[in-house]
């Protein structure tokens, strides 16, 4: 009877421990979100040019974040390529830039917010480089 109420609490326990929804993992949707933003950035800005390596090793790191959460190799992509979740973090980005100056079709603002990502050394600006 004890073993059966032991095995009863691992049981509980697991399932208390579900996977929550990869969106709703802070580090994984702020890092997709800070490469997105610095991807902006840099294809808008010509005074501004990405780390590429870093953004690589970046997203390699979120990827390994998620594996070492539980997040199978499918469960990752269905949530990267989620049409869903990919209007969720353009909103979310554009809404970030917007209230940092950006205005749409404005290179110089970009640039300016860029340039200041890079001056606070954010996790967006340690993906730029200033040309």
């Amino acid at each position: 009877m004890r073993m059966m109420l032991v095995l009863g609490m691992i049981a509980a326990a697991g399932a208390a421990q579900a996977k929550q929804d990869l969106k709703d993992v802070y580090s994984v949707w702020n890092g997709l979100l800070s490469i997105g933003i610095a991807n902006e950035i840099r294809e808008t800005c010509p005074e501004i040019s990405a780390r590429m390596v870093r953004a690589a090793l970046r997203l390699n790191s979120i990827q390994n974040e998620a594996k070492g959460l539980g997040y199978s190799a499918e469960e990752i992509d269905a949530f990267r390529t989620s049409e869903a979740n990919k209007a969720a973090m353009r909103s979310e980005g554009e809404a970030y830039m917007k209230d940092n100056g950006v205005v749409k079709g404005d290179p110089a603002t970009y640039c300016a917010l860029g340039h200041a990502e890079i001056a606070k050394s954010s996790q967006i600006g340690r993906l730029l480089r200033a040309n």
